[in-house]
């Protein structure tokens, strides 16, 4: 009852405190694709999911003014019986009935690539599956990182809100190879990054010094950054994750470092003619660590250890994947109309390109990746379990991790190491918020930004409902059909009508493709005989 009490005054005190429509205020129209912000935006009668990891709650009349949200009306029975309530209006209102509204989704770690790929192929398919915010590498140098970053926070274009991540020393000048590697250094080297208006340092070449991973993660800390590490297994022998955790680092990316913070030798078992330069030997060899790791004391001492130095763990479990079942990723349903073709062309195995080590990728190669999959579930199971923050990020566009597509897998395996759904949807939101430092990101509540997603269905129940094309369902009648999907995605206020980013993505992939080769070595096998392969 009390709680009831709090709920309507809570929603009184909204009301009461609404705020003022800013002045600057300018409603963009992109065609037919978005428009937005409003000075008055009504999702009605919906039910919400918080991001906090509680449950769906409602339905709601839920207000946004500008990229705010205002006010959060409850339309409950409960609450219609107490008070009057009259339906809220605005300049736009959506009808929510039905459907479910839930923080857009934060990826702390993504690509762009490059030419020929165009920029909205990739955001307009993370904005259609539900990410709102990313860190994205700086792929096509860091001047255009940075201003596409601007563009999208002054919604001049259609895209998720970047926090391009750099390297060590990036935009900054004056700064020598040897200031580079002096740990008394990094404050000036990180003042000079802050300065240049960047938030996330990417330590991956790092590890070979612990007391610069130190010295950087603490500079970071005081000029309001954070700091990502992908610990190469060059370098874990010096810097394994138990080590970077408690040297300060922020996030801990990929699975690179955990299995190693556990072995009994103090290195990892590398083959006598292993060559970190050659990426099958690399990511066979980061498959097989997990194999022979104290499984033991990586679930307790390790696990702990993470928790009590204060790491995020960022899986980036989607972009594994392909290492544990080849087959299955290269045919997935969605790539014919949605993998543009120099995306195709990057994932084929080829020993130039980065993440494309899929040649003599053996059954042997694929136990040992399902077995690594399997205890580094286990550990994200038990860091979760301990209050370990578990946050978002997908690593695509890579080895076979179609962007947007691959952000809802990376829930469903999120969801695999046992973690509840809510949880999972925490992970996304309000943890990867945390993370990033945006205090005002990640959660459904008044004062909050409106980086919102609208679902046809309750996601929480079924994750797969946040794909672009749904999942089937039974309807009261027993007939089945399949559910939209997000319908609507908002990103600071601006709402994108997502069947049609779909329409464009599409177009895209066929003009990709119109030049295309007709077969590869992955395809050939299963092309008809009409098909010809060119010698």
């Amino acid at each position: 009852m009390r709680s009831l009490l709090l709920l309507a005054t809570l929603a009184g005190t909204a009301l009461a405190q609404r705020p003022a429509t800013p002045a600057n205020l300018t409603t963009r129209k992109f065609g037919d694709l978005a428009e937005g912000p409003y000075a008055s935006l009504v999702i009605t009668n919906v039910m919400v999911i918080p991001g906090h990891g509680g449950p769906p709650a409602g339905p709601y009349d839920v207000m946004i003014e500008g990229n705010t949200i205002s006010q959060m009306i409850p339309r409950d029975p409960v609450s219609a019986q107490r008070r009057q309530i009259t339906r809220t209006s605005g300049d736009r209102v959506i009808d929510g009935t039905g459907k479910y509204l839930m923080p857009g989704m934060i990826d702390l770690h993504t690509h762009l690539r490059t030419l020929p790929q165009e920029l909205e192929y990739v955001y307009y398919l993370k904005l259609a599956m539900g990410v709102t915010t990313m860190v994205n590498a700086a792929d096509r140098g860091l001047p255009e990182a940075m201003t596409e970053a601007k563009k999208s926070a002054g919604n001049e274009i259609i895209a998720p809100r970047m926090f391009p991540l750099s390297g060590y020393g990036s935009g900054t000048t004056g700064f020598s190879r040897a200031d580079l590697d002096d740990p008394a250094k990094a404050p000036q080297v990180v003042k000079a990054m802050a300065n240049a208006g960047l938030r996330v340092i990417s330590m991956d070449p790092l590890g070979w010094s612990l007391e610069l991973v130190t010295a950087i993660a603490k500079a970071a800390k005081e000029n309001g950054m954070i700091t990502s590490f992908h610990l190469q297994p060059s370098n874990t022998a010096v810097t394994n994750a138990v080590r970077a955790a408690c040297a300060g680092i922020t996030m801990i990316e990929h699975h690179y470092g955990y299995a190693e913070s556990a072995l009994d030798n103090k290195t990892q078992a590398f083959p006598p003619n292993y060559s970190y330069g050659n990426e099958n030997d690399r990511f066979r060899e980061a498959g097989k660590v997990w194999t022979y790791t104290n499984k033991e004391r990586l679930l307790t001492e390790v696990a702990d250890s993470l928790v009590k130095c204060g790491v995020t763990m960022l899986p980036t479990r989607v972009v594994y994947e392909a290492n544990r079942d080849f087959l299955r990723a290269s045919s997935l349903p969605w790539h014919e109309k949605y993998t543009h073709q120099s995306l195709w062309g990057w994932n084929l195995p080829n020993p130039a390109w980065h993440g494309a080590f899929h040649y003599d990728w053996t059954s042997d190669d694929e136990y040992n990746w399902t077995y690594a999959f399997r205890l580094w579930g286990d550990l994200i199971y038990e860091f979760n379990k301990r209050n370990g923050r578990v946050a978002f990020g997908t690593d695509d566009n890579y080895i076979w991790a179609t962007p947007g597509f691959s952000s809802v897998r990376e829930l469903q395996l999120l969801r695999e190491t046992g973690m509840h759904g809510l949880e999972v949807i925490k992970a996304a939101t309000m943890n990867s918020a945390q993370t990033l430092g945006e205090k005002d990101l990640g959660m459904v509540r008044p004062g909050y930004k409106a980086d919102l997603l609208l679902v046809d269905g309750n996601p929480a129940m079924n994750l797969k409902y946040l794909y672009s094309f749904g999942d089937l369902a039974l309807d009261k009648d027993g007939k089945m059909y399949r559910t939209q999907g997000i319908v609507h995605t908002i990103k600071d206020g601006v709402v994108m009508n997502n069947a049609r980013l779909m329409e464009e993505v599409e177009k895209m992939v066929a003009k990709s493709k119109e030049k295309g080769p007709k077969t590869d070595p992955v395809r050939a096998p299963f092309l008809s005989k009409s098909v010809v392969i060119p010698d």
